[in-house]
């Protein structure tokens, strides 16, 4: 097994940040530090170490939650007034997967898995998103069409799935994009302010009836969906 995919399943964070890791010149197998990627190991006979602490696999968890506003999406941060992972058990510990600014609520997925990450934030992979917005005004059908067709941003060209007007300055959104902000951006660039920005489906995940704040564990068919098409 590569070194990377060990680290990630031990819960140490995606394969990538776990190659970055590596290349910190942390990790030790059997008492040699390793900062190259491309090395193979064997769980069963290798003494793998991070900061001279055992590596071990974990017990990989995967929680679906309302993530409510106000909520910073981030494993610990001392100058957040409120976390994430404060609404989730604490053991064993895990990470948001991906992003939701503080101001934006609705689904997110928290796991330990690294594998998961990877597959949920890596542009690759081409996972569906699904908002709800709302805005100050309401966009001109002139603008609509713009927005469907697609809007060049200062990081690129925006193309939504699908956009459409379903109720007074009320709008539904699917996009792939992962881009920072994205939204409310693309809003900013036809002058309208986002007063409302919810996430409500990531794949085939909804939020079910969840209030916000509230969790729930994932099941084993729906953390397969989400890994099908790795």
């Amino acid at each position: 097994m590569r070194l990377a995919k060990y680290l990630a399943s031990c819960g140490l964070g995606s394969r990538r940040s776990c190659e970055i890791l590596i290349k910190s010149d942390q990790i030790k197998v059997n008492g040699i530090s390793i900062n190259t990627p491309a090395v193979d190991i064997d769980p069963s006979t290798d003494d793998i170490k991070y900061k001279n602490l055992p590596v071990r696999p974990t017990e990989l968890v995967y929680y679906l939650l309302n993530k409510p506003i106000g909520y910073t999406v981030t494993r610990k941060d001392n100058y957040a007034k409120k976390i994430v992972t404060s609404l989730i058990p604490e053991s064993p510990p895990v990470w948001p997967v991906g992003r939701l600014d503080v101001g934006t609520s609705g689904l997110l997925i928290m796991t330990n898995d690294g594998r998961l990450t990877q597959i949920m934030t890596h542009p690759k992979y081409n996972k569906e998103k699904e908002y709800i917005i709302k805005t100050n005004t309401d966009l001109t059908p002139e603008v609509i069409a713009k927005i469907q067709k697609g809007t060049n941003l200062e990081d690129g060209l925006i193309k939504p799935d699908f956009f459409e007007k379903t109720n007074e300055q009320t709008y539904k959104i699917i996009i792939h994009s992962g881009k920072k902000r994205v939204i409310r951006r693309l809003m900013a660039h036809y002058q309208r302010k986002t007063l409302f920005l919810e996430r409500i489906r990531i794949e085939g995940l909804e939020l079910d009836g969840l209030a916000a704040g509230e969790y729930r564990p994932l099941t084993a068919k729906e953390i397969e969906g989400l890994l099908d098409n790795e």
